[in-house]
């Protein structure tokens, strides 16, 4: 399973879209990163001109050259560059929780589909026990049958009862490919994968609990979706900071060197020395009026802290909640598997107390089938409270922080 779990988060389509989306956000950081840099920019024009003479329309050559290059850069903008590097640096880390999310997500969903499969491995294992004996009642059936001890009927009834077993065997085995296909689904593993799990030493069904309290109080603590919503509130307090530099004056330094070259003008590197020029200066932009553009983004930018704080309520709230319904799971899923153990210890000794009177011949039929069937659905009982105990354990220890592990 633990292989399973690792080639998922390598692999998982979705999983590594979101890597993709971390990427650009990475990108997005660096670049916010060198705005507090000057740019630079070159230019190069140069024109051409033709004249119509006896052969025809001719181009002679350059008639002017321009080249030059400028720059600039803010000096200041009320701190709007550097919020908006911690901005993007806060959207590095969110699109990094949005991966470890979906991992723990997909961590679920295969422990889960890899629990059906072992319960239904060991369901054809009990299937094929109780076939056995019923293959051994038909057996000595038919000896009564044709010593004449038992009724036809009686014959039948047995008969029917291999059938029945059968049938059910065949289903069980249905189940656990069905089970197989669903987990190389969730893998997103070719059709032609021969894909085979290995199975664990052995389930064993731990009753320790921790506290509710002590694991909501992790969950809170480390849950990536907490955090997630935590630098969101954060972010947002960013945005508003950066929306409101908007509206304040913004100071730059821009300066640009060119020269130029006409054509018939003189010599051609005498004329780029001679007109050298390199203006340098400072513009300050004050913005006055703009239709209350700044001034609603302002105010939407209040808006949006005041929503991303709601989501982190509602974020933590939702995640005590499933603390809590994990946890009544579990106490539900542990009473339920002692229950049904005791259920099916009983059954089994009824059972064997029955199989032990057909061999002797004193059987009533009714009680033998009643027994059969009483037998079959503690075994089906017992299987799924065990392995709803073992799942339920898994997850609440997940919420706890710990990793999930099965042996």
């Amino acid at each position: 399973m633990e292989n399973c779990i690792e080639y998922a988060k390598e692999n998982n389509i979705s999983i590594n879209s979101l890597r993709l989306s971390k990427n650009s956000a990475e990108q997005d950081l660096l670049q916010a990163k060198e705005a507090k840099y000057p740019n630079l920019n070159g230019t190069v024009s140069q024109g051409l001109f033709a004249v119509n003479g006896n052969n025809g329309l001719n181009v002679n050559g350059a008639q002017s050259q321009n080249i030059g290059a400028n720059s600039s850069m803010t000096l200041y903008h009320a701190g709007y560059i550097k919020n908006n590097e911690v901005s993007k640096n806060l959207q590095l880390q969110m699109a990094d929780l949005s991966v470890t999310e979906a991992q723990n997500n997909i961590t679920l969903t295969i422990t889960q589909a890899f629990l059906n499969i072992l319960m239904a491995q060991e369901n054809i294992i009990s299937l094929e026990s109780v076939l056995t004996t019923t293959k051994t009642q038909l057996k000595q059936g038919d000896q009564f049958y044709k010593a004449g001890n038992i009724s036809k009927l009686n014959y039948l009834q047995i008969q029917a009862q291999v059938a029945q077993d059968e049938y059910n065997l065949v289903a069980a085995q249905n189940s656990l490919r069905t089970n197989i296909v669903n987990l190389k689904q969730i893998l997103q593993l070719p059709t032609t994968y021969d894909f085979q799990i290995t199975k664990p030493d052995s389930i064993i069904v731990d009753e320790n609990l921790k506290s509710l309290s002590e694991v909501q109080n992790l969950a809170q603590n480390q849950r990536p979706e907490v955090k997630y919503g935590e630098l969101n509130v954060e972010n947002s307090n960013t945005n508003l900071k950066m929306t409101q530099a908007s509206i304040l004056p913004t100071l730059n330094v821009v300066g640009n060197i060119s020269t130029n070259y006409a054509y018939n003008n003189g010599n051609y590197f005498n004329q780029l020395g001679n007109n050298f020029y390199l203006p340098i200066g400072l513009s300050l932009g004050i913005p006055i009026y703009n239709n209350r553009i700044y001034k609603t983004a302002v105010e939407k930018s209040k808006i949006e802290i005041q929503q991303a704080n709601l989501d982190l309520l509602n974020t933590k709230t939702i995640l005590n909640q499933q603390v809590e319904q994990s946890f009544i799971n579990l106490q539900n899923a542990l009473s339920q598997y002692e229950s049904a153990s005791k259920q099916m210890d009983l059954n089994k000794q009824s059972y064997d107390i029955v199989n032990a009177q057909m061999k002797i011949g004193s059987i009533d039929y009714v009680q033998l089938q009643q027994q059969r069937l009483n037998y079959i659905q503690s075994i089906q009982n017992y299987l799924q409270s065990k392995y709803s105990a073992v799942l339920n354990k898994q997850i609440y220890e997940f919420y706890a922080g710990n990793p999930i592990n099965i042996k």
